[in-house]
């Protein structure tokens, strides 16, 4: 038996030492600390295999991250208890393999009232005393064994699988598991808790677990109510939140732009939504989570022990609130008195009922209200100061404010003429008048598309009695048969009515559309979809319809056609045509379709004609610099042949920007060109040189002038082509073929 560590009854072992070690002071057990003697080094023993079992490694390499585990309790005694003499208290106990160190850990165990964790830390333990020089190894530990740490006594009972296998393999024989006993205190607390029915029973209120589970996890619904029966009630979006913590409910409104109304945060604000209500008002305390009874205790100064809780819930309010199955998909719920019908909702709501309860329809019901009738807004007519736009201006405000009209400054910006893109369509056009004096007046019409626009322009011709120039400025023409003084907006003429045929009325002058230039033609035809007469598909569709004339119609053309040459002239093909759509064909689409199957003329011209028209170019710029082109031919004549490649020909008149075109260059460089592509650069450009060699000018041609009928009599037209295929017309056409 060891002496007791008290005053005089303990001796020193190594009186004389010199060196003393750092003394170890072990954990606290009842209140006090022991001491443990101070000695010399000596080589600890450490725990290994078996000799020829083992691992020639070291220790700390081979027992790495290998731990023992033991199940043990401790008997600790309560000194300062009346009702329990001991406690059972359970550890784990870690023993490490690397270094002989031990801990001791006590599991947590809720409201225990005892300091639990890390008993003893990490660190080698000695043996109880005599023997308290040695250390504990792994030989020192079994089942159903009490071992001694700094006085402390715990008696294990079982250990895990790879502790027992560990064991048996290091020779240690193991003792059958034992049973831990119970604590006897937590076993009275238990059986009293069990048994006993308190006088005032408490109702807990747990919300914890949905807090932590459902805490930002809401659902929503677009909703709508009907508000149209009250006075200038109507149809209100609204949007609610159900919150899955705590069963609380809140309501937004959607309100769209410009609804008059003003913006509030909530329409109703985050709260419990009664299923009736609203259900009235409550004197205080009526609605409470518990009901307390009013016990009569006698006379005491402090009435808190003359209240007790009532187990039975008599006298509770019992009100029924909204929950998460109420809400579906067209359900129709009560808001405080108000009756809104849930139409859809979001992704996040339908996966949570799919999930939860199994749900998978979600038939959504339209949650806009229906537009409500447009009210067409009556003007006053215009009054005839200023333009109409301007007359509107007034009626709308108070001031009238001049606004830009962005569709009109974009629709310009688009259409205004840049480049070779005029943007403007030029008729020649006949005046329709009974006076013989103004039947062969003439007159240009250009309708500007940037802004809608028209102005008329008679030319100038002598002796005609009439001055001529500008009939019409430019203004936006309007359409003929209009009320003058009306409440709308005036239509004018636009670019679609104009085409060559139409009648045009022009501040009561009637006008006829003879012809049209070039661009206006092509731009037309580009533009199909909007010039129908242009549309060549639409043309041929009317000569398609008359497919049972097909064999009649060969035979005229074959009859017309003497030579087989298989085209015909210009006034033959449109007598022809016209007599096949008895005269449903307009001018503009026989345009048309003389522009697709029209035979273009090749003309040839001469060297004389091609120097007339380089020198006219020359003269209008009065280029004169030939002698430094032939110098510098001369100098790339290193053989002195007089000669050069005609592509060094055009090379070097394009770097010298002659002003010809690039046909007009080609035409002269071929005239001037040998059999092996060489030309005589000296005669090349003596022959440009019009100061020095001119030529003859040129003599304009003539517009050609046919006579197709009365209207077109003194115009004069330059009618498309001279001749027309009418051999791929009819292939096209009836599909046919001219033997």
């Amino acid at each position: 038996m060891a002496l007791p560590m008290l005053p005089g009854y303990g001796f020193d072992r190594y009186v004389g030492e010199d060196k003393y070690q750092r003394i170890l002071v072990s954990e606290a057990k009842h209140g006090r600390r022991e001491m443990l003697p101070y000695g010399p080094k000596k080589k600890p023993n450490y725990s290994s295999y078996p000799s020829g079992l083992g691992s020639a490694l070291p220790s700390w390499v081979a027992f790495d991250k290998h731990v023992l585990s033991f199940d043990a309790y401790e008997e600790a005694e309560m000194d300062d208890k009346r009702i329990e003499e001991y406690r059972i208290r359970r550890y784990k106990i870690y023993f490490y393999l690397e270094d002989d160190t031990i801990q001791v850990n006590e599991p947590e165990m809720k409201n225990s009232g005892l300091p639990q964790g890390t008993s003893i830390r990490r660190h080698r333990i000695p043996l109880p005393p005599p023997d308290v020089e040695k250390f504990y190894t792994v030989y020192d530990f079994n089942i159903n064994i009490d071992v001694v740490f700094y006085g402390r006594t715990f008696k294990i009972y079982d250990c895990n699988p790879f502790t027992k296998n560990f064991l048996k393999k290091v020779g240690v024989k193991l003792n059958p598991p034992g049973k831990c006993p119970d604590d006897p205190y937590t076993k009275l607390r238990r059986e009293i808790l069990d048994y006993v029915q308190p006088l005032r029973p408490y109702d807990s209120f747990d919300t914890l677990k949905e807090f932590l589970e459902y805490d930002g996890k809401v659902l929503r619904f677009f909703c709508m109510w009907d508000d149209t029966a009250s006075i200038f009630g109507d149809y209100r979006q609204l949007i609610l939140h159900y919150f899955l913590s705590d069963g609380t409910v809140e309501v937004k409104e959607f309100l769209p732009h410009n609804s008059g109304r003003d913006p509030m945060s909530f329409f109703l604000k985050r709260g419990k939504l009664p299923k009736y209500g609203p259900p009235g008002v409550h004197q205080p305390g009526d609605v409470t989570d518990r009901i307390v009874l009013n016990v009569y205790n006698g006379y005491n100064v402090s009435r808190v022990h003359g209240y007790m809780l009532d187990k039975f819930k008599v006298a509770k309010l019992e009100q029924e609130f909204y929950k998460d199955t109420d809400l579906t998909i067209g359900a129709t719920i009560n808001v405080w008195g108000r009756k809104v019908l849930l139409c859809d909702c979001d992704e996040f709501t339908k996966t949570y009922y799919r999930t939860k309860y199994g749900i998978q329809n979600f038939p959504s019901i339209p949650c806009k209200p229906p537009s409500p009738p447009k009210i067409k807004k009556v003007y006053p007519p215009y009054t005839g100061f200023g333009s109409e736009e301007d007359s509107l201006r007034s009626c709308i405000g108070l001031v009238p404010v001049v606004r830009p009209d962005l569709e009109a400054f974009k629709k310009c910006m688009e259409k205004d003429s840049y480049g070779n893109e005029s943007n403007t369509l030029r008729f020649f056009a006949k005046m329709i008048k009974h006076q013989c004096a103004d039947v062969d007046r003439l007159f240009v019409i250009s309708y500007f598309l940037g802004n809608n626009t028209l102005s008329v322009f008679e030319p100038i011709e002598r002796n005609s009695g009439y001055t001529g120039g500008l009939f019409l400025k430019r203004i936006r023409v309007k359409r003929p048969g209009q009320e003058i003084f009306k409440s709308e907006l005036s239509e004018y003429i636009q670019p679609e009515e104009l085409y060559i045929g139409a009648r045009v009325n022009v501040n009561g002058y009637l006008f006829i559309l003879l012809n049209a230039d070039e661009y206006t033609l092509k731009f037309m035809e580009e533009n199909s979809e909007r010039f129908p007469h242009s549309n060549l598909e639409c043309a041929l569709q009317m000569l398609k319809d008359e497919k049972s004339k097909s064999r009649e119609i060969k035979q005229v053309f074959r009859a017309v056609d003497c030579e087989l040459t298989r085209t015909v002239d210009y006034n033959t093909f449109r007598n022809i045509l016209m007599d096949i759509t008895v005269g449903g064909l307009s001018e503009q689409q026989f345009i048309t379709i003389v522009r697709h199957y029209g035979v273009p003329e090749k003309p040839c011209p001469n060297g004389t004609t091609l120097l007339a028209m380089a020198h006219e170019q020359f003269r209008k710029i009065f280029y004169e610099d030939f002698e430094k082109l032939i110098s510098y031919c001369e100098y790339e004549d290193r053989k002195n042949k007089k000669k050069l490649p005609s592509k060094d020909i055009r090379k070097l008149c394009k770097a010298a920007r002659l002003p010809l075109t690039n046909e007009l260059l080609q035409s002269l460089v071929s005239k001037y060109e040998d059999s092996e592509g060489q030309i005589d650069y000296k005669s090349f450009f003596s022959a440009l040189n019009w100061r020095i060699n001119p030529v003859p000018e040129l003599i304009p041609i003539s517009p050609l002038k046919e006579r197709c009928e009365d209207v077109w009599l003194g115009m004069p037209s330059p009618i498309p082509y001279k001749c027309i295929n009418y051999f791929q017309f009819l292939k096209d056409v009836y599909g046919l073929e001219v033997e």
